[in-house]
């Protein structure tokens, strides 16, 4: 499929939506601002960007966002968390709150990686992107406790922990690829939408 003919949906109530819209129009890819349920419809894939999980959270349910959310990514659309984003997509957290989509199968801790001082970068190796590092940038990061059977680990710092994850039809990163000019993780996901479009849940 022609990345020209693809829409990749943003969820857009807050955080850094308009660097995840910018490096898709980057690759070419035309984007679409999700705000409420009707935005979901004639979209190809969806990213949940990084910011306050706990006011992404809360705006979902206020704009009935949640659960046609739910439904669609369970159905097979693609999705792609970044940072909160990725705390949004879990299955389970180590905090109470805010109350996660439960779509991935991984238990995930917010803000691990402690305050907005304690941001870094780092190159990371990544399978599916080749030999070439990628450099991550974590801020307030996401650590991901524990991986259900199904999940994937594509990448992991040097004292183990896990930082990008693939199940199915969903793909998350503890880290902002959307903050660099590398646009591989982008075209990684974008790649895989012909497939999954095609069969359900296959990523």
């Amino acid at each position: 499929m022609n990345p020209q003919n693809i829409t990749i949906g943003v969820l857009a109530l807050q955080g850094d939506f308009l660097e995840h819209i910018q490096m898709l129009k980057r690759i070419g890819v035309k984007t679409k601002e999700i705000k409420q349920a009707a935005d979901l419809e004639n979209i190809d894939g969806i990213i949940l960007p990084g910011g306050e999980s706990t006011t992404i959270a809360y705006l979902l349910d206020a704009f009935g966002l949640r659960e046609i959310l739910i439904q669609k990514i369970q159905d097979g659309l693609p999705a792609f968390g970044t940072c909160a984003g990725m705390i949004i997509l879990a299955k389970k957290l180590v905090q109470a709150l805010p109350i996660p989509l439960g779509l991935m199968d991984i238990t995930v801790n917010r803000n691990a990686f402690g305050r907005q001082i304690d941001s870094f970068e780092v190159p990371l190796p990544i399978k599916p992107l080749g030999d070439k590092l990628f450099s991550a940038t974590f801020i307030r990061a996401p650590i991901i406790e524990k991986t259900g059977p199904d999940v994937e680990i594509l990448a992991t710092l040097a004292d183990g922990t896990i930082a990008a994850v693939k199940q199915k039809n969903i793909l998350a990163t503890a880290f902002h690829p959307e903050l660099t000019r590398d646009t591989r993780f982008h075209e990684y996901f974008i790649s895989k939408i012909p497939l999954a479009n095609l069969i359900p849940y296959v990523l």
